[in-house]
């Protein structure tokens, strides 16, 4: 952890009321960052969390925002420009999702979906992108993707589809952003140790993976949401400086493993 990477900064980061939000907001704050203002659905969670930056000594502000709603985007964003001035650094981290199968997917469930983790995060980065190309000193805009960015998990269509947009989007944004030099990555996380897994599966089966380890992926564990945050910390510092474009996969080998010879 090095304290003067992101020196005087000024941060938002959605979905930051718990997990790899909050791991990142920290990670920020720790890292000599000035402001990180969190915004998340749960009202309690960003007061805390802000709470818990402010204690660090930076400023935050606690945005209580459905991101899946334009106003919620664009509050999120004119609150902390009304508070600073500017946005150095802009994550969308903010995820939802249902578990259904393809044939009996509701409409809604798809609508909602892919309104916080593709709508969203274009609302909220193009908002704080035009802010900084108006300020002239560029800027770093990161997207929490997925590895289900780059293929399928049955009973997840809507996120899975969500995810492989937002990694397109970053490349688009980031070739068409690079002239106001703001720089647009993605993080894809593999399985992680975050309060959505507990909220997919349980307490009591993480608890046995954590305990037991997690041998669908080479490295045996999950990822913890300080992994991702060194990712998002890395992307967003000066050195990543020429790094743009990328989808940044953080999954313990998940994804490099093809194929196996069955033993029988």
């Amino acid at each position: 952890m090095a304290p003067d990477r992101h020196s005087g900064k000024v941060a938002l980061i959605t979905g930051g009321g718990s997990g790899i939000g909050r791991a990142t907001a920290h990670r920020f704050a720790r890292e000599g960052a000035a402001a990180v203002h969190v915004v998340d659905h749960f009202s309690d969670r960003a007061e805390r969390v802000a709470g818990e930056l402010r204690d660090l000594g930076v400023r935050s502000v606690a945005i209580a925002a459905e991101l899946a709603e334009l106003e919620g985007c664009h509050r999120a964003v004119d609150v902390v420009l009304e508070a600073e001035g500017r946005i150095d650094l802009a994550v969308s981290n903010a995820a939802a999702w249902t578990e259904e199968p393809f044939l009996d997917m509701k409409d809604e469930s798809w609508l909602k979906v892919i309104g916080v983790n593709l709508t969203g995060y274009f609302r909220v980065a193009q908002r704080a992108a035009q802010a900084m190309a108006r300020a002239g000193d560029g800027g770093v805009i990161l997207f929490t993707a997925s590895v289900s960015s780059l293929g399928a998990s049955p009973e997840f269509a809507h996120y899975s589809a969500a995810k492989a947009g937002v990694a397109n989007l970053a490349q688009t944004m980031a070739i068409e952003l690079a002239p106001h030099r703001i720089r647009v990555n993605c993080v894809s996380p593999g399985p992680a140790d975050t309060q959505q897994s507990v909220d997919l599966v349980g307490e009591e089966l993480m608890d046995k993976w954590r305990a037991e380890g997690f041998p669908v992926v080479p490295m045996n564990r999950l990822a913890s949401a300080d992994d991702i945050a060194a990712a998002f910390s890395f992307l967003a510092s000066d050195d990543a400086a020429y790094v743009t474009g990328v989808n940044l996969v953080v999954d313990g080998g998940l994804t490099a493993h093809a194929y196996s010879v069955p033993e029988s």
